[in-house]
């Protein structure tokens, strides 16, 4: 696929996550009916509902391509693919649950095992975040189309960081004294790729091995808008594992955070 045809995919998506993401809210309102998966996280009808809304509309513009999504994924079997789409349909379900703002909807495309497209709806922040190769990063809200490149939004000589951790272990904590963080708090959901993107935030560090449907969307845009996506040690990494499993988490708005 060139630019071109990333873009018609990216676009021909942002429709349907606006549908996806009113559905959510609905079904919020409505009451959440959840269920235990077999690993205890939870799953949710809005989970369900969004998942089939998104899919459906992947397989109309991409019919050749497979998906992996969160809901429907086998992991018994090893995957052995190296172009497919990710799909997370509400990342941050427990925040979905407890009826916050910052759960988000996600569908990354992996081309030759890297983020090639990205979505992303916030539905209570009426955000849509979408990226189609190098320097197409872009946001979506109020009915305007905003370009993204990370440039810092965060005060002069402050370095305001994500982690996903209300009390950071130690190897975090010595992340954070290393970068010159000068107030972090706690994102879960793939919301922090967004505001790393748009330069909110300066920084997320964490250590846990998220799956690879958690990563792939914010990875594409935050990487488009021109941040720099690592494992904690700065090595950069690929998708296509056989387990799913990505690696430590380490983004940076930009080599030098306090510019």
């Amino acid at each position: 696929m060139n630019n071109n045809d990333l873009k018609i995919v990216a676009e021909g998506l942002i429709e349907t996550f606006k549908e996806a993401g009113s559905e959510s809210i609905k079904i919020e309102k409505q009451g959440v009916k959840i269920n235990t998966k077999e690993d205890g996280s939870p799953v949710t009808n809005g989970d369900l509902k969004v998942n089939e809304i998104i899919t459906k509309k992947i397989i109309q513009l991409t019919p050749n391509i497979p998906i992996i999504s969160e809901e429907t994924v086998d992991l018994k079997k090893k995957n052995t693919l190296n172009t497919y789409w990710l799909i997370d349909p509400i990342d941050g379900t427990k925040e979905y649950i407890a009826g916050k703002d910052e759960y988000t909807l996600n569908a990354g495309l992996i081309i030759n095992n890297l983020p090639a497209i990205g979505v992303i709806g916030v539905p209570k922040k009426n955000r849509i975040f979408y990226s189609f190769g190098k320097n197409n990063s872009l946001l979506l809200e109020n009915n305007q189309i905003l370009k993204l490149d990370c440039k810092k939004k965060t005060p002069k000589g402050e370095v305001i960081a994500l982690t996903n951790h209300t009390d950071p272990p130690k190897i975090i904590l010595d992340k954070i004294k290393e970068f010159g963080v000068t107030s972090f708090r706690k994102l879960s959901s793939s919301y922090k790729y967004c505001v790393i993107a748009t330069g909110e935030y300066d920084l997320y560090l964490d250590k846990v091995r998220a799956n690879e449907w958690d990563d792939a969307a914010g990875h594409a845009i935050a990487e488009s808008a021109g941040a720099i996506v690592t494992n904690l040690e700065r090595e950069s990494f690929k998708y296509g594992n056989e387990d799913y499993k990505n690696p430590t988490i380490l983004i940076r708005r930009s080599n030098n955070l306090n510019v």
